[in-house]
């Protein structure tokens, strides 16, 4: 574990929130004043372990070490009293099962949300109750990555360790607990079980015992803004936070990174676009479509539809990496950066790159595919193209890909307005504008570059009074820095490439799914 600290001074704080964010690679921590200004920002790193096919699985106890350590920093980074922290908010990465005995022991390592080590039981549990009886209950197709049958694949393989669990966690809850003891599920969270009902955001019990999972296992659900304890004594001597500092349960990272982003009201649509790429929609029902994933939001009383991509920032971190050698060397001449150099070549590129079209299907797809063994593919590659045009077509195949997800979304009922823009693809005009251009969707990006901490601080916020309402803390917080509206003078040539996007991958099914059997 490594830690990074940035910060600087200030003196008249008096009001400070702090968001936890603990993501896949590393724990983030952010210091806020009310007005959504970043004071002081750390993060401390962790691994992943794959110890075999399929299994992809972390240390809970490694997260509250690196928690610990970037909240220390934060205090520290920006001469922070702990008695000016109003309160903390935790966000999480999906889907992990943490399970504690009755004295909060750790018993096993969690598998996280890549983990599918527990296919086979999904199968087994959708021909016990049927999948459309639990689709109807968490709104969701039921999937290896969630929750519950990773709790399930205790049963069968590690018996040991789900009759000793006393209680089954998630990532923030996890923190929430290490914090204050309190043992809670938050909202937007609990579709991961697929004995949640995400449009009433209570257990449905009965579907409980039909999957043959032991009730008592489940977490009280708590609303994400809710105050569940204050810091412990422990939890002060480890953290530098004051005793009894409030402490809200926080809930998904994708959640609270769309609040962040200021989506809290119907229509407003939040565009991700980290090593992973996607979309979530802000809805006032609970409209479930089996192609993307619902979820209740941070904000009470509301549901996010979200469509999660492989393709993001990562692909064309991918391609930076494997062919960028020339871009470093001018990012070097320049005082530069490599992706800025990138940014320079594409945007010398026609749209629609001249016939070259990209899959961004780099790790399979997620929605609304769903199809682990899509491949990425390069099309329509003859002499006249150059590494510019092959840069130009990673970023038009990523919006391609979120182009289809806010289809899929209109279709099954969302309406879909302008979209805030985040993650590190969001620092790209060159992309922005391209996403802007290829959906038709005017895009803002707002100021915060930590959007996803930012959430968790909020509903720390919201949770403790500092804010009247998230109407509120939104319009302290959250500042739109630019404004990218389509050009619709390129309409004509990225409906072009999106139809031969999505013909591709309908032409190329079959041999993917061929080649995938082979091997």
């Amino acid at each position: 574990m490594s830690a990074a600290v940035t910060g600087r001074r200030d003196n008249s704080m008096e009001n400070i929130l702090i968001g936890i964010d603990v993501g896949t690679s590393a724990c983030k921590a952010a210091a806020f004043d009310l007005n959504g200004n970043v004071l002081a920002q750390a993060a401390a790193s962790y691994t992943v372990e794959y110890p075999h096919p399929g299994w992809a699985q972390q240390d809970p106890e490694v997260w509250w070490k690196a928690v610990c350590a970037a909240i220390r920093h934060v205090l520290e980074a920006g001469s922070i009293p702990a008695e000016a922290v109003a309160g903390v908010g935790i966000d999480g990465q999906s889907w992990s099962a943490i399970p504690i005995d009755k004295d909060g022991n750790v018993l096993c390592l969690t598998p996280i949300w890549m983990d599918t080590r527990a296919e086979a039981l999904c199968r087994k549990a959708e021909a016990q109750v049927g999948a459309d009886k639990l689709f109807a209950c968490s709104g969701n197709p039921l999937s290896p990555s969630y929750t519950l049958p990773k709790v399930l694949w205790y049963r069968e393989e590690m018996p040991q360790v789900y009759e000793k669990a006393d209680k089954i966690l998630q990532s923030n809850g996890y923190i929430a607990y290490k914090l204050t003891g309190a043992i809670t599920q938050d909202k937007s969270q609990g579709y991961g079980w697929a004995c949640y009902n995400v449009a009433k955001n209570q257990w449905d019990l009965d579907l409980c015992k039909e999957l043959g999972l032991r009730p008592s296992l489940l977490p009280e659900i708590v609303s994400c803004s809710q105050i569940v304890g204050g810091v412990t004594q422990e939890a002060a001597r480890l953290t530098g936070l004051a005793p009894g500092t409030p402490v809200a349960a926080g809930g998904l990272d994708a959640a609270c990174g769309t609040l962040g982003a200021g989506v809290i009201h119907p229509g407003e649509t939040q565009e991700q676009g980290g090593q992973a790429g996607g979309m979530s929609i802000c809805v006032d029902q609970a409209k479930a479509d089996p192609r993307l994933i619902l979820s209740a939001h941070v904000v009470e009383g509301l549901w996010l539809l979200q469509g999660g991509t492989v393709g993001g920032g990562g692909a064309l971190n991918w391609f930076e990496r494997e062919f960028g050698a020339a871009e470093r060397q001018l990012a070097k001449e320049h005082s530069t950066g490599s992706f800025q150099e990138l940014d320079k070549a594409a945007a010398q590129v026609a749209p629609g790159s001249e016939g070259l079209v990209f899959l961004p299907y780099m790790a399979g797809e997620r929605s609304p595919l769903w199809d682990a063994a899509a491949k990425g593919v390069y099309y329509g590659i003859d002499f006249s193209k150059t590494r510019a045009h092959f840069a130009r077509a990673c970023m038009e195949g990523v919006a391609y890909s979120l182009r289809h997800n806010l289809e899929v979304a209109q279709e099954a009922g969302a309406s879909v307005g302008t979209l805030r823009s985040m993650g590190g693809a969001a620092n790209s005009r060159v992309w922005t504008q391209l996403k802007a251009d290829v959906t038709g969707k005017t895009i803002q990006v707002p100021a915060s570059d930590a959007a996803t901490s930012l959430g968790a601080a909020i509903l720390a916020g919201v949770g403790v009074g500092a804010y009247s309402s998230f109407d509120d803390a939104v319009t302290r917080t959250v500042r739109v820095t630019r404004e990218h509206v389509p050009n619709h003078a390129n309409e004509e040539a990225y409906d072009e490439g999106y139809r031969l996007y999505r013909q591709l991958y309908e032409d190329l099914k079959d041999t993917m799914h061929k080649e995938a059997n082979v091997k």
